[in-house]
Protein backbone atom coordinates (compact mmCIF):
# COMPACT_ATOMS: atom_id res chain seq x y z
CA UNK A 1 0.00 0.00 0.00
CA UNK A 2 1.07 3.56 0.66
CA UNK A 3 -0.43 6.88 1.62
CA UNK A 4 0.04 10.55 0.82
CA UNK A 5 -0.57 14.01 2.23
CA UNK A 6 -0.37 17.54 0.85
CA UNK A 7 -0.92 21.03 2.22
CA UNK A 8 -1.20 24.56 0.81
CA UNK A 9 -1.10 27.42 3.32
CA UNK A 10 -0.70 31.18 3.61
CA UNK A 11 2.02 30.37 6.15
CA UNK A 12 4.86 27.84 6.08
CA UNK A 13 3.28 24.38 5.68
CA UNK A 14 6.24 22.16 6.62
CA UNK A 15 5.00 21.34 10.14
CA UNK A 16 1.59 20.24 8.84
CA UNK A 17 3.16 18.31 5.98
CA UNK A 18 5.62 16.47 8.24
CA UNK A 19 3.01 15.24 10.71
CA UNK A 20 0.36 14.67 8.05
CA UNK A 21 2.68 12.28 6.22
CA UNK A 22 3.80 10.64 9.46
CA UNK A 23 0.17 9.78 10.25
CA UNK A 24 0.27 7.45 7.23
CA UNK A 25 3.10 5.31 8.59
CA UNK A 26 0.79 2.31 9.07
CA UNK A 27 0.49 2.02 5.27
CA UNK A 28 4.08 1.13 4.40
CA UNK A 29 7.69 0.86 5.54
CA UNK A 30 9.86 1.11 2.44
CA UNK A 31 10.27 4.79 1.58
CA UNK A 32 9.18 8.16 2.88
CA UNK A 33 9.37 11.37 0.94
CA UNK A 34 8.36 15.02 1.04
CA UNK A 35 8.78 18.00 -1.25
CA UNK A 36 7.91 21.65 -0.63
CA UNK A 37 7.59 24.62 -2.96
CA UNK A 38 8.77 28.00 -1.69
CA UNK A 39 10.70 31.10 -2.65
CA UNK A 40 13.63 29.03 -3.87
CA UNK A 41 11.52 26.58 -5.86
CA UNK A 42 11.27 22.91 -5.03
CA UNK A 43 13.07 21.25 -2.11
CA UNK A 44 12.81 17.48 -1.76
CA UNK A 45 13.92 14.72 0.61
CA UNK A 46 13.49 10.94 0.28
CA UNK A 47 14.68 8.35 2.81
CA UNK A 48 14.59 4.62 3.35
CA UNK A 49 12.37 4.05 6.42
CA UNK A 50 12.70 0.27 6.73
CA UNK A 51 14.80 0.48 9.90
CA UNK A 52 13.60 3.74 11.42
CA UNK A 53 10.25 5.57 11.49
CA UNK A 54 9.44 8.51 9.23
CA UNK A 55 9.78 11.10 12.00
CA UNK A 56 13.29 9.98 12.88
CA UNK A 57 14.53 9.97 9.29
CA UNK A 58 13.05 13.36 8.36
CA UNK A 59 13.61 15.30 11.58
CA UNK A 60 16.68 17.10 10.24
CA UNK A 61 15.10 17.80 6.84
CA UNK A 62 12.10 19.62 8.27
CA UNK A 63 14.38 21.92 10.22
CA UNK A 64 15.79 23.21 6.91
CA UNK A 65 12.76 23.05 4.61
CA UNK A 66 10.33 25.90 4.09
CA UNK A 67 7.45 26.53 1.73
CA UNK A 68 3.78 27.34 1.55
CA UNK A 69 2.90 24.20 -0.44
CA UNK A 70 4.08 20.65 -0.08
CA UNK A 71 3.26 17.01 -0.79
CA UNK A 72 4.69 13.78 0.57
CA UNK A 73 4.14 10.09 1.02
CA UNK A 74 4.76 6.88 2.83
CA UNK A 75 5.51 4.35 0.09
CA UNK A 76 5.52 0.58 0.33
CA UNK A 77 7.80 0.22 -2.65
CA UNK A 78 9.03 2.97 -4.99
CA UNK A 79 10.99 6.12 -4.01
CA UNK A 80 8.78 9.22 -4.35
CA UNK A 81 7.70 12.03 -4.69
CA UNK A 82 9.44 12.61 -8.01
CA UNK A 83 10.41 15.95 -9.51
CA UNK A 84 9.55 16.07 -13.21
CA UNK A 85 10.42 18.66 -15.85
CA UNK A 86 8.23 18.52 -18.96
CA UNK A 87 6.31 20.76 -21.35
CA UNK A 88 3.89 21.24 -18.43
CA UNK A 89 6.75 22.89 -16.53
CA UNK A 90 8.36 21.44 -13.41
CA UNK A 91 6.11 19.60 -11.00
CA UNK A 92 6.32 17.18 -8.06
CA UNK A 93 4.22 14.02 -8.13
CA UNK A 94 3.39 11.16 -5.77
CA UNK A 95 0.94 8.30 -6.22
CA UNK A 96 -0.77 5.42 -4.49
CA UNK A 97 -0.87 2.93 -7.32
CA UNK A 98 -0.71 -0.61 -8.68
CA UNK A 99 -0.14 -0.86 -12.41
CA UNK A 100 -0.87 -4.29 -13.89
CA UNK A 101 -0.31 -3.23 -17.51
CA UNK A 102 3.17 -1.76 -16.96
CA UNK A 103 4.71 -3.71 -19.86
CA UNK A 104 1.99 -2.66 -22.29
CA UNK A 105 2.22 0.99 -21.25
CA UNK A 106 6.02 0.93 -21.51
CA UNK A 107 5.85 -0.56 -25.00
CA UNK A 108 3.26 2.02 -26.07
CA UNK A 109 5.33 4.94 -24.81
CA UNK A 110 8.52 3.68 -26.46
CA UNK A 111 6.64 3.34 -29.76
CA UNK A 112 5.49 6.94 -29.35
CA UNK A 113 9.06 8.18 -28.93
CA UNK A 114 9.54 8.12 -25.15
CA UNK A 115 13.30 7.87 -24.66
CA UNK A 116 13.84 5.96 -21.42
CA UNK A 117 12.74 5.04 -17.90
CA UNK A 118 15.01 4.77 -14.89
CA UNK A 119 15.06 1.24 -13.50
CA UNK A 120 14.82 0.62 -9.78
CA UNK A 121 16.68 -2.19 -8.02
CA UNK A 122 15.29 -5.42 -9.41
CA UNK A 123 14.61 -3.91 -12.81
CA UNK A 124 11.14 -2.51 -12.15
CA UNK A 125 10.01 0.85 -13.47
CA UNK A 126 8.94 3.33 -10.81
CA UNK A 127 5.13 3.41 -11.01
CA UNK A 128 5.05 7.12 -10.22
CA UNK A 129 7.45 7.81 -13.10
CA UNK A 130 5.11 5.88 -15.39
CA UNK A 131 2.15 7.99 -14.26
CA UNK A 132 4.15 11.17 -14.92
CA UNK A 133 5.05 9.89 -18.39
CA UNK A 134 1.39 9.28 -19.17
CA UNK A 135 0.45 12.75 -17.95
CA UNK A 136 3.11 14.22 -20.21
CA UNK A 137 1.52 12.64 -23.29
CA UNK A 138 -1.13 15.33 -23.33
CA UNK A 139 -0.75 19.02 -24.02
CA UNK A 140 -3.02 20.03 -21.13
CA UNK A 141 -2.13 19.02 -17.57
CA UNK A 142 -5.72 18.16 -16.65
CA UNK A 143 -6.17 16.09 -19.78
CA UNK A 144 -2.90 14.37 -18.90
CA UNK A 145 -4.10 13.44 -15.41
CA UNK A 146 -7.36 12.13 -16.83
CA UNK A 147 -5.43 10.14 -19.46
CA UNK A 148 -3.26 8.58 -16.74
CA UNK A 149 -6.30 7.58 -14.68
CA UNK A 150 -7.94 5.96 -17.70
CA UNK A 151 -4.80 4.20 -18.96
CA UNK A 152 -3.94 2.22 -15.82
CA UNK A 153 -5.19 -1.32 -15.35
CA UNK A 154 -5.16 -1.59 -11.56
CA UNK A 155 -5.51 1.60 -9.57
CA UNK A 156 -3.92 5.00 -9.17
CA UNK A 157 -4.57 8.08 -7.07
CA UNK A 158 -2.35 11.12 -7.60
CA UNK A 159 -1.02 14.24 -5.91
CA UNK A 160 0.73 16.64 -8.30
CA UNK A 161 2.16 20.01 -7.23
CA UNK A 162 3.35 22.92 -9.34
CA UNK A 163 3.63 26.64 -8.69
CA UNK A 164 -0.12 27.05 -9.21
CA UNK A 165 -1.35 24.58 -6.58
CA UNK A 166 -1.74 20.93 -5.63
CA UNK A 167 -3.79 18.75 -7.96
CA UNK A 168 -5.48 15.70 -6.45
CA UNK A 169 -6.94 12.86 -8.51
CA UNK A 170 -8.77 9.90 -7.03
CA UNK A 171 -8.60 6.52 -8.77
CA UNK A 172 -11.20 6.17 -11.53
CA UNK A 173 -13.07 3.56 -9.48
CA UNK A 174 -12.30 5.17 -6.13
CA UNK A 175 -10.41 2.11 -4.89
CA UNK A 176 -8.44 4.23 -2.44
CA UNK A 177 -9.67 7.37 -0.64
CA UNK A 178 -8.70 10.99 -1.23
CA UNK A 179 -10.08 13.58 1.22
CA UNK A 180 -9.66 17.32 1.59
CA UNK A 181 -9.46 19.23 4.86
CA UNK A 182 -9.75 22.96 5.50
CA UNK A 183 -8.75 25.44 8.18
CA UNK A 184 -8.71 29.22 8.24
CA UNK A 185 -5.48 29.72 6.32
CA UNK A 186 -4.94 26.39 4.54
CA UNK A 187 -6.27 23.39 2.66
CA UNK A 188 -4.86 19.87 2.80
CA UNK A 189 -5.28 16.60 0.89
CA UNK A 190 -4.93 13.21 2.52
CA UNK A 191 -5.44 9.47 2.16
CA UNK A 192 -6.54 9.20 5.82
CA UNK A 193 -8.99 11.79 7.13
CA UNK A 194 -7.79 11.46 10.74
CA UNK A 195 -4.32 12.63 9.62
CA UNK A 196 -5.27 16.32 9.54
CA UNK A 197 -7.64 16.72 12.46
CA UNK A 198 -5.01 17.22 15.17
CA UNK A 199 -3.45 19.80 12.87
CA UNK A 200 -6.57 21.96 13.05
CA UNK A 201 -8.24 21.00 9.78
CA UNK A 202 -11.91 20.09 9.45
CA UNK A 203 -13.46 17.79 6.88
CA UNK A 204 -14.11 19.71 3.67
CA UNK A 205 -14.94 17.07 1.06
CA UNK A 206 -14.17 13.54 -0.08
CA UNK A 207 -13.31 13.21 -3.75
CA UNK A 208 -15.51 10.87 -5.75
CA UNK A 209 -14.24 8.18 -8.09
CA UNK A 210 -12.20 9.74 -10.87
CA UNK A 211 -12.64 13.26 -9.51
CA UNK A 212 -9.80 15.76 -9.99
CA UNK A 213 -9.50 18.88 -7.82
CA UNK A 214 -6.89 21.55 -7.17
CA UNK A 215 -6.17 23.30 -3.88
CA UNK A 216 -4.34 26.50 -3.05
CA UNK A 217 -4.07 28.26 0.28
CA UNK A 218 -7.40 29.96 -0.43
CA UNK A 219 -9.55 27.58 -2.44
CA UNK A 220 -10.49 24.08 -3.54
CA UNK A 221 -11.88 23.72 -7.05
CA UNK A 222 -13.18 20.64 -8.85
CA UNK A 223 -11.63 20.32 -12.31
CA UNK A 224 -13.13 16.98 -13.35
CA UNK A 225 -16.35 15.68 -11.86
CA UNK A 226 -16.61 12.24 -10.29
CA UNK A 227 -17.79 9.29 -12.33
CA UNK A 228 -20.86 7.21 -11.56
CA UNK A 229 -19.18 3.89 -10.77
CA UNK A 230 -17.25 3.22 -7.56
CA UNK A 231 -15.41 0.13 -6.32
CA UNK A 232 -13.70 1.18 -3.09
CA UNK A 233 -11.69 -1.58 -1.40
CA UNK A 234 -13.75 -3.21 1.37
CA UNK A 235 -10.53 -4.35 3.06
CA UNK A 236 -9.98 -0.72 4.09
CA UNK A 237 -12.49 -1.19 6.88
CA UNK A 238 -11.56 -4.76 7.78
CA UNK A 239 -7.80 -4.38 8.03
CA UNK A 240 -5.47 -1.74 6.66
CA UNK A 241 -7.47 1.43 7.27
CA UNK A 242 -6.56 3.03 10.59
CA UNK A 243 -9.08 2.76 13.42
CA UNK A 244 -9.63 6.54 13.70
CA UNK A 245 -10.46 6.90 10.00
CA UNK A 246 -13.73 6.83 8.13
CA UNK A 247 -14.34 6.21 4.45
CA UNK A 248 -17.46 7.10 2.49
CA UNK A 249 -19.02 8.19 5.79
CA UNK A 250 -18.42 4.87 7.59
CA UNK A 251 -16.15 4.79 10.64
CA UNK A 252 -13.51 2.05 10.59
CA UNK A 253 -13.82 1.39 14.32
CA UNK A 254 -17.61 1.27 14.27
CA UNK A 255 -17.57 -1.02 11.24
CA UNK A 256 -15.30 -3.42 13.10
CA UNK A 257 -17.58 -3.43 16.14
CA UNK A 258 -20.53 -4.23 13.84
CA UNK A 259 -18.49 -6.89 12.07
CA UNK A 260 -17.70 -8.65 15.35
CA UNK A 261 -21.31 -8.38 16.46
CA UNK A 262 -22.55 -10.10 13.31
CA UNK A 263 -20.00 -12.89 13.77
CA UNK A 264 -21.21 -13.47 17.33
CA UNK A 265 -24.83 -13.75 16.22
CA UNK A 266 -23.97 -16.70 13.98
CA UNK A 267 -21.70 -18.51 16.48
CA UNK A 268 -22.55 -21.20 19.02
CA UNK A 269 -19.16 -21.68 20.72
CA UNK A 270 -19.01 -20.60 24.38
CA UNK A 271 -15.38 -19.83 25.23
CA UNK A 272 -14.16 -18.34 28.49
CA UNK A 273 -12.84 -15.17 26.86
CA UNK A 274 -12.82 -13.33 23.52
CA UNK A 275 -9.59 -11.72 22.33
CA UNK A 276 -8.32 -9.96 19.25
CA UNK A 277 -4.97 -10.38 17.56
CA UNK A 278 -3.34 -7.02 18.24
CA UNK A 279 -4.05 -4.64 16.77
CA UNK A 280 -6.25 -5.21 13.73
CA UNK A 281 -8.41 -7.88 15.38
CA UNK A 282 -9.07 -5.99 18.61
CA UNK A 283 -12.07 -3.89 17.55
CA UNK A 284 -13.74 -6.90 15.90
CA UNK A 285 -13.25 -8.82 19.16
CA UNK A 286 -14.82 -6.00 21.20
CA UNK A 287 -17.88 -6.11 18.94
CA UNK A 288 -18.08 -9.89 19.31
CA UNK A 289 -17.74 -9.71 23.11
CA UNK A 290 -20.34 -6.95 23.44
CA UNK A 291 -22.86 -8.94 21.39
CA UNK A 292 -22.19 -12.36 22.96
CA UNK A 293 -21.72 -11.29 26.56
CA UNK A 294 -18.48 -13.29 26.70
CA UNK A 295 -15.76 -11.26 28.46
CA UNK A 296 -13.22 -9.45 26.30
CA UNK A 297 -9.65 -9.93 27.45
CA UNK A 298 -6.08 -9.36 26.29
CA UNK A 299 -4.24 -12.65 26.89
CA UNK A 300 -1.27 -11.48 24.87
CA UNK A 301 0.14 -8.03 24.33
CA UNK A 302 2.12 -6.52 21.48
CA UNK A 303 5.44 -5.11 22.66
CA UNK A 304 5.42 -1.68 21.02
CA UNK A 305 8.45 0.22 22.40
CA UNK A 306 10.80 -1.44 19.92
CA UNK A 307 8.31 -3.17 17.59
CA UNK A 308 5.81 -0.36 16.98
CA UNK A 309 5.03 -0.91 13.34
CA UNK A 310 2.52 -3.25 11.76
CA UNK A 311 4.24 -3.87 8.39
CA UNK A 312 7.20 -6.20 8.18
CA UNK A 313 10.33 -7.11 6.18
CA UNK A 314 9.67 -8.55 2.74
CA UNK A 315 11.28 -11.93 3.57
CA UNK A 316 8.50 -14.13 4.91
CA UNK A 317 10.65 -16.05 7.40
CA UNK A 318 11.77 -12.77 8.96
CA UNK A 319 8.17 -11.51 9.06
CA UNK A 320 7.09 -14.65 10.91
CA UNK A 321 9.94 -14.38 13.42
CA UNK A 322 9.28 -10.71 14.16
CA UNK A 323 5.54 -11.30 14.50
CA UNK A 324 6.25 -13.95 17.12
CA UNK A 325 8.79 -11.81 18.97
CA UNK A 326 6.37 -8.91 19.24
CA UNK A 327 3.77 -10.86 21.24
CA UNK A 328 4.04 -11.34 25.01
CA UNK A 329 1.79 -13.80 26.84
CA UNK A 330 -0.22 -12.96 29.94
CA UNK A 331 -0.23 -16.57 31.11
CA UNK A 332 -2.66 -15.93 33.97
CA UNK A 333 -5.32 -15.10 31.36
CA UNK A 334 -4.47 -18.09 29.15
CA UNK A 335 -3.80 -21.09 31.38
CA UNK A 336 -6.65 -23.66 31.32
CA UNK A 337 -8.86 -21.25 29.37
CA UNK A 338 -10.93 -21.72 26.24
CA UNK A 339 -10.08 -18.74 24.00
CA UNK A 340 -11.88 -17.34 21.00
CA UNK A 341 -9.40 -15.34 18.95
CA UNK A 342 -10.35 -12.90 16.18
CA UNK A 343 -7.90 -11.80 13.50
CA UNK A 344 -8.65 -9.53 10.55
CA UNK A 345 -7.99 -12.31 8.01
CA UNK A 346 -6.03 -15.45 7.20
CA UNK A 347 -3.65 -15.05 4.27
CA UNK A 348 -0.85 -17.63 4.38
CA UNK A 349 -1.81 -18.84 7.84
CA UNK A 350 1.78 -19.07 9.11
CA UNK A 351 1.59 -16.32 11.71
CA UNK A 352 -1.79 -17.38 13.06
CA UNK A 353 -0.65 -20.99 13.37
CA UNK A 354 2.38 -19.85 15.37
CA UNK A 355 0.20 -17.57 17.50
CA UNK A 356 -2.07 -20.55 18.24
CA UNK A 357 0.91 -22.73 19.17
CA UNK A 358 2.17 -19.89 21.35
CA UNK A 359 -1.19 -19.88 23.19
CA UNK A 360 -1.19 -23.66 23.63
CA UNK A 361 2.36 -23.49 25.00
CA UNK A 362 1.15 -20.83 27.44
CA UNK A 363 -1.50 -23.22 28.78
CA UNK A 364 -4.60 -22.57 26.63
CA UNK A 365 -7.13 -25.41 26.68
CA UNK A 366 -8.86 -24.46 23.40
CA UNK A 367 -8.21 -21.88 20.68
CA UNK A 368 -11.17 -21.04 18.45
CA UNK A 369 -10.31 -18.82 15.46
CA UNK A 370 -12.73 -16.34 13.90
CA UNK A 371 -11.32 -14.32 10.96
CA UNK A 372 -13.21 -11.05 10.49
CA UNK A 373 -13.50 -11.49 6.73
CA UNK A 374 -14.30 -14.42 4.42
CA UNK A 375 -11.61 -16.75 3.06
CA UNK A 376 -9.24 -14.94 0.67
CA UNK A 377 -9.41 -16.85 -2.61
CA UNK A 378 -7.82 -14.36 -5.01
CA UNK A 379 -4.72 -12.16 -4.81
CA UNK A 380 -5.65 -8.49 -5.05
CA UNK A 381 -5.25 -7.03 -8.55
CA UNK A 382 -5.83 -3.45 -7.52
CA UNK A 383 -3.81 -2.56 -4.41
CA UNK A 384 -0.36 -3.36 -3.06
CA UNK A 385 -1.35 -4.27 0.49
CA UNK A 386 -0.06 -7.78 -0.23
CA UNK A 387 2.88 -8.58 -2.48
CA UNK A 388 2.20 -12.30 -2.86
CA UNK A 389 3.88 -13.54 -6.00
CA UNK A 390 1.40 -16.38 -6.48
CA UNK A 391 -2.16 -17.18 -5.46
CA UNK A 392 -0.73 -20.44 -4.12
CA UNK A 393 0.67 -18.32 -1.28
CA UNK A 394 -2.92 -18.18 -0.04
CA UNK A 395 -3.72 -21.02 2.32
CA UNK A 396 -7.17 -21.34 0.75
CA UNK A 397 -5.65 -22.12 -2.65
CA UNK A 398 -3.27 -24.68 -1.18
CA UNK A 399 -6.12 -26.46 0.59
CA UNK A 400 -8.29 -26.35 -2.55
CA UNK A 401 -5.43 -27.87 -4.56
CA UNK A 402 -5.14 -30.59 -1.92
CA UNK A 403 -8.87 -31.32 -2.13
CA UNK A 404 -9.24 -31.10 -5.90
CA UNK A 405 -5.96 -32.65 -6.98
CA UNK A 406 -6.19 -31.01 -10.41
CA UNK A 407 -6.40 -27.68 -12.17
CA UNK A 408 -9.17 -25.70 -10.51
CA UNK A 409 -11.64 -23.94 -12.79
CA UNK A 410 -13.31 -20.62 -12.03
CA UNK A 411 -16.62 -22.44 -11.64
CA UNK A 412 -15.14 -24.67 -8.93
CA UNK A 413 -13.59 -21.65 -7.17
CA UNK A 414 -17.01 -20.05 -7.00
CA UNK A 415 -18.27 -23.11 -5.15
CA UNK A 416 -15.51 -22.65 -2.59
CA UNK A 417 -16.53 -19.01 -2.22
CA UNK A 418 -20.11 -19.99 -1.31
CA UNK A 419 -20.44 -20.36 2.50
CA UNK A 420 -23.49 -22.61 2.00
CA UNK A 421 -21.64 -25.16 -0.16
CA UNK A 422 -20.12 -28.49 0.84
CA UNK A 423 -16.82 -27.54 -0.82
CA UNK A 424 -16.59 -24.41 1.34
CA UNK A 425 -17.05 -26.51 4.51
CA UNK A 426 -14.39 -28.96 3.35
CA UNK A 427 -11.92 -26.14 2.68
CA UNK A 428 -12.51 -24.58 6.09
CA UNK A 429 -12.02 -27.92 7.80
CA UNK A 430 -8.75 -28.50 5.93
CA UNK A 431 -7.50 -25.08 7.03
CA UNK A 432 -8.54 -25.80 10.62
CA UNK A 433 -6.61 -29.06 10.69
CA UNK A 434 -3.58 -27.57 8.93
CA UNK A 435 -3.31 -24.71 11.42
CA UNK A 436 -4.29 -26.75 14.51
CA UNK A 437 -7.28 -24.67 15.61
CA UNK A 438 -9.93 -26.08 17.93
CA UNK A 439 -12.55 -24.63 15.61
CA UNK A 440 -12.59 -22.22 12.66
CA UNK A 441 -15.42 -20.10 11.35
CA UNK A 442 -14.94 -17.24 8.87
CA UNK A 443 -17.11 -14.18 8.72
CA UNK A 444 -19.59 -14.22 5.85
CA UNK A 445 -19.26 -11.77 2.99
CA UNK A 446 -22.86 -10.60 3.24
CA UNK A 447 -22.48 -9.89 6.97
CA UNK A 448 -19.17 -8.10 6.45
CA UNK A 449 -20.63 -5.87 3.72
CA UNK A 450 -23.67 -5.11 5.89
CA UNK A 451 -21.26 -3.97 8.60
CA UNK A 452 -19.68 -1.50 6.15
CA UNK A 453 -23.13 -0.06 5.61
CA UNK A 454 -22.78 1.52 2.17
CA UNK A 455 -24.23 0.41 -1.15
CA UNK A 456 -22.70 -3.01 -1.87
CA UNK A 457 -22.26 -2.21 -5.56
CA UNK A 458 -19.74 0.49 -4.53
CA UNK A 459 -17.46 -2.03 -2.77
CA UNK A 460 -14.73 -4.16 -4.33
CA UNK A 461 -14.89 -7.78 -3.12
CA UNK A 462 -12.51 -9.33 -5.66
CA UNK A 463 -10.16 -11.00 -3.14
CA UNK A 464 -13.07 -12.98 -1.65
CA UNK A 465 -15.24 -13.87 -4.64
CA UNK A 466 -13.28 -12.84 -7.75
CA UNK A 467 -15.94 -10.31 -8.72
CA UNK A 468 -14.86 -6.82 -9.72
Amino acid sequence: MGGFFGAASTQDCVFDLFFGIDYHSHLGTKRGGMVVYGENGFDRAIHNIENAPFRTKFDKDVQKMSGRMGIGCISDYEPQPLLVRSHHGTYAITTVSKINNMKELTKMLFEQGHSHFLEMSGGDINATEMIASLINQKENLIEGIQYALESVDGSVSILLMNEKGIYAARDKYGRTPVVIGKKEDAFCISFENFAYRNLGYKDYKELGAGEVAVITDKSCKTLLKAGEEMKVCAFLWVYYGYSASSYEGTSVEQMRYACGSKMAKRDSVKPDIVAGVPDSGTAHAIGYANESGIPFSRPFIKYTPTWPRSFMPTIQSQRDLIARMKLLAVEELIRDKSLLLIDDSIVRGTQLRETTEFLYESGAKEVHIRPACPPLLYSCKYLNFSRSTSEMDLITRRMIARLEGKTVTEEVLQEYADPESEKYEQMVEEIRKELNFTSLRFNRLDDMLDAVGIDKCKLCTYCWNGKE
